[in-house]
Formats: structure tokens, sequence, C-alpha cells
């Protein structure tokens, strides 16, 4: 008797649920089965931790190029980025404490370009207000115009590190402490996975589950930034300045 009232039940299970199923509802409750999470994604969701990040290291190294832009924060100070790099260099804009700059750099050789608020406040002797009359009548001529920093300038190593895509993803991407795999947010070409370090205080990073595993947002440790990736592979022109958009900064360039 128990076998035959457990026999109905099935049977009866069945029948609703294939008439959900049928109607559209397709209810995973039914014994369907749960959907894979990894349905059309690149399948690096699957991975372990470790290997996600190798794979998304893998594929930032091979990128020809790349937008980087938000925070970063180094030995105590803020700075706002918008750069795009490739192997040959990069261009785009900083801004460290309330002042902007340009930089642009191909292959070996380095420029600057800011507006002459940015200079006079660099070239301030010790005086107050806007600086020396020799100091505003310097910037004068650097507002505006690309300066070109010698390699052998102490500001050229602290400068050039911006435009160097390598240098910069290798600083950047990397998170510290023992590795998590966390949550799937975001869908289609936005969906990502999240891994981070030492459950996030070693930092996050959310890696592409749409066709190539690229870093799209890193959260770096020690709330020392939020950097996003973008535009990988999107190639952009690069070219030093024109004669008559350059002029000689006459004297090192500060470093402060």
């Amino acid at each position: 008797m128990r076998q035959a009232r457990r026999t109905r039940r099935a049977a009866w299970v069945g029948a609703v649920c294939a008439g959900l199923v049928v109607g559209g509802a397709g209810l995973t409750g039914c014994g369907g089965g749960s959907e894979d999470p990894d349905a059309g994604t690149n399948g690096v969701g699957k991975l372990s931790a470790t290997k996600i990040q190798g794979k998304t290291q893998q594929a930032a190294k091979g990128a020809t190029a790349v937008r980087l832009s938000g925070t970063l924060v180094s030995k105590g100070r803020t700075y706002k980025l918008d750069m795009r790099l490739k192997d040959s260099g990069g261009t785009g804009s900083v801004t460290s404490k309330g002042g902007t700059f340009q930089l642009l750099r191909v292959d070996k050789h380095l420029y600057l370009k800011a507006d002459t608020d940015f200079w006079t406040h660099q070239g301030e002797s010790g005086g107050e207000g806007e600086g020396s009359p020799a100091d505003r009548a310097a910037a004068e001529k650097l507002g505006g115009k690309y300066v070109k920093v010698p390699p052998g300038d102490p500001a050229y190593q602290q400068l050039s590190g911006f435009t160097d895509k390598g240098l910069m993803l290798d600083g950047t991407l990397t998170l510290h402490g023992t590795l998590s795999k966390g949550d799937r947010v975001g869908s289609g070409a936005r969906r990502v996975i999240r891994i981070a370090g030492d459950e996030g205080a070693g930092g996050t990073l959310d890696v592409s589950l749409a066709g190539t595993p690229y870093p799209q947002r890193l959260q770096r440790a020690g709330d020392a930034g939020t950097l996003r990736l973008t535009e990988w592979g999107k190639d952009f022109p690069l070219e030093e300045p024109g004669l008559n958009e350059t002029v000689d900064y006459g004297k090192q360039l500060p470093t402060s």
C-alpha cells in the first residue's frame, strides 16, 4: 500500500513539473537541477583563485594596450590617474596635491605638460603667494607646453613609471596573502568573478568572465587605491610633440 502511494505521489509530482516546464516556468525545484553559473562564460570561474590570478596576469601581459584609471596611493601621496599604456609608451593625466599634469612617453622620450598655475607652484622659491617674479616668468613660458624630461633627471624615473605598461601592471595586479574566490557578479560582457587576498584585506581583483579573462577592477591592499582597467588591446596614437609644442625647462625638474 505504501509503495503504491509513493508511486502515485511521484507520478503526480512528475506530471506537475512537466506541466510547469511546458508552461514556461521551468522551476529548478522540480528536479531539473541548478543552472550552471559558468554557462556561456570563458570558464575561469571554475578554477581556483590561484589559477584565476595566473590566467588574468598572463592575459594582461599579453595585451597590446590598456587604459588604467582611478586612484593610487604611494608613500602617503594620492594620485588620480587616467593613463593609456602600451609597450612603446603611454599618455594621459596625473593629479596630485590638487595639481594636474599630462604625461607623454614615446619609447625613451618623456614629456610633461601642465598649465601656468602648476609651474608657478612647482617653481616657488620659498616666498609667499605666487612665488618670485622669476618663478612667474618661467611658469608663463612653460604653461601649456610639453617639457622634455632628460633621462638623467631624477624626475624621469619618478614620472616615467606612470607611462610604463609592464611596471604599472606588475605593481597593481598583486594580491597579498592567501587567495580566495568570491561571487560572480554582473551580466553579459560585464560579468566578473572576484578573487581576494586575505579575505579582502590583501586586495580584491575582478576578472572578466567574458572573452579573455582580463582584470577589470582592482582594490589595492591597505586602502592604497582603486583602479579600473579597460580598453584592453585597443590601440591609440602615440607621437612625439612638434617643436612648436615643446619648450626647454632650463634646469632640473622638481621631484616633490
